[in-house]
């Protein structure tokens, strides 16, 4: 079988060195070669002549000569490594001439390379970063994320209690014990003693404030800042418990009423009818009546979040509403299935944070509860960038960005960038460099 010059066969990694692309391929010596009547250091000529026998060179500089042409391979590897890993644009691996001789000249890198190659078109106009992710439609509750719990403090029997999705208004009655009313009065903190005249405090400014705004008082009976339980106050308690059947002795017993920021959606009843009412046990669990959704940020994510951004929100059933950050988590929780596993495998952490959204029309979102749904975070935007897909990014050496930029002629060219704004919802970045609109870029072939 005939070998010519010009022919390419498969070579070992250390056979290589970087040259132009168009460079033709010299096979290296095999070791089947030198076993074989063709001397060491010769390849067969074109057209299948066999190469005239050589005698084996006596000379004292050919031990030297041949430590030089071991020391010349050894050098064009690392050259050759060296570059790969520096990621150098538009030259191609191609076997080295391993022995000397002349090798033919270069063809300039670039030339009819983007022929075939999958392209898009750079585009100038406003870009958003968009963070896309999935959330869960519910309701208001702590800031922790936790249900709000009522807590009895009556003794007797529950005779009326709640239901699930049961929607309560601040001076209604809760819950019953022995046929008694237990009212929600709407508060951040709750009662912990009986209130009646005489007394001062948070407690009973936090009643004074529910008296005025329920209507058993007016402003100028009790001031808004009073922590005094006076004798309008006394005749502001008794209006009320006569409105609710309880009691009417002007005084706010403890286990009368339950204080919770209102007006409440039940969402879970804990206690259960006809059984014994005990102090400090746990009646129900609620939420606020407002729409919320929540998201589970990971760190990666996090950057450029802010309270105020605004947000997209896709439903179930597909129809679109408006949003905005309202309150970010503070207490990070991690996804992992177990404690051991606080990265992932490329070293990501776990950790993720809640992000809370209000809805811009909370009618929007009907009555569902605990639905999927899908969300769009903007966390900044440009009236005018240069616009690339994401998939036209390729790594450079020093931790920077490039593009691969096609001519008319298809010759590619590695084009440094720099990364401004990221849409990860629609997979284009904003890049700034040696680009303009309607330049051509390579991406990967779909």
């Amino acid at each position: 079988m005939e070998t010519h010059a010009d022919e390419t066969i498969p070579v070992r990694r250390s056979d290589v060195r970087l040259t132009y692309p168009g460079q033709r391929v010299y096979p290296r010596q095999s070791e089947e070669r030198q076993r074989s009547d063709t001397p060491a250091g010769d390849f067969p000529r074109a057209g299948g002549k066999p190469p005239v026998p050589k005698q084996k060179d006596k000379r004292p500089g050919g031990a030297r000569a041949t430590l030089r042409a071991i020391g010349m391979r050894k050098s064009l590897l690392a050259i050759a490594v060296g570059l790969a890993v520096g990621g150098a644009a538009g030259a191609g691996i191609l076997v080295a001439k391993p022995f000397g001789g002349e090798s033919p000249a270069p063809v300039p890198a670039g030339t009819n390379a983007g022929a075939g190659a999958a392209t898009a078109v750079v585009r100038e106009g406003p870009l958003s970063s968009q963070i896309s992710t999935n959330g869960t439609l519910t309701y208001a509750s702590e800031k922790d994320g936790q249900p709000y719990s009522a807590i009895n403090y009556a003794n007797g029997v529950y005779t009326s209690l709640p239901t699930a999705g049961q929607i309560i208004k601040c001076g209604q009655t809760v819950y019953r014990v022995d046929g008694e009313a237990v009212a929600l009065l709407c508060g951040a903190k709750p009662f912990y003693r009986t209130l009646y005249a005489g007394l001062s405090g948070y407690d009973v400014k936090q009643l004074n404030n529910q008296l005025r705004e329920l209507g058993y008082a007016k402003s100028d009976e009790i001031d808004k800042d009073s922590n005094y339980f006076g004798g309008e106050t006394t005749e502001a308690v008794i209006a009320m418990q006569k409105d609710l059947g309880t009691t009417q002795d002007g005084r706010l017993q403890l286990g009368e009423a339950v204080a919770l920021p209102g007006p409440l959606r039940v969402s879970k009843t804990l206690a259960q009818g006809g059984t014994q009412a005990r102090p400090n046990s746990v009646v129900f669990e609620a939420s606020k009546i407002q729409r919320q959704v929540v998201v589970q940020l990971n760190a990666a994510q996090q950057v450029g979040v802010k309270v105020g951004n605004k947000v997209q929100l896709t439903l179930p059933d597909n129809s679109v509403t408006e949003g905005k950050v309202s309150r970010i988590g503070s207490v990070a929780s991690s996804t992992a299935q177990s404690q051991n596993q606080e990265t992932t495998a490329n070293g990501a952490s776990n950790a993720v944070l809640p992000i809370y959204i209000t809805l811009t029309k909370p009618k929007a979102a009907g009555s569902l509860d605990q639905a999927p749904v899908q969300v769009r975070i903007t966390v900044a935007g440009v009236d005018k960038a240069l616009i690339v897909p994401v998939t036209a990014l390729v790594g450079m050496a020093g931790n920077k960005s490039g593009v691969e930029k096609i001519d008319a002629q298809g010759r590619r060219q590695l084009i440094p960038v720099e990364l401004g704004l990221v849409d990860n919802a629609e997979g284009v970045a904003q890049v700034s460099g040696d680009l303009a609109a309607g330049d051509r870029v390579v991406v990967p072939a779909s």
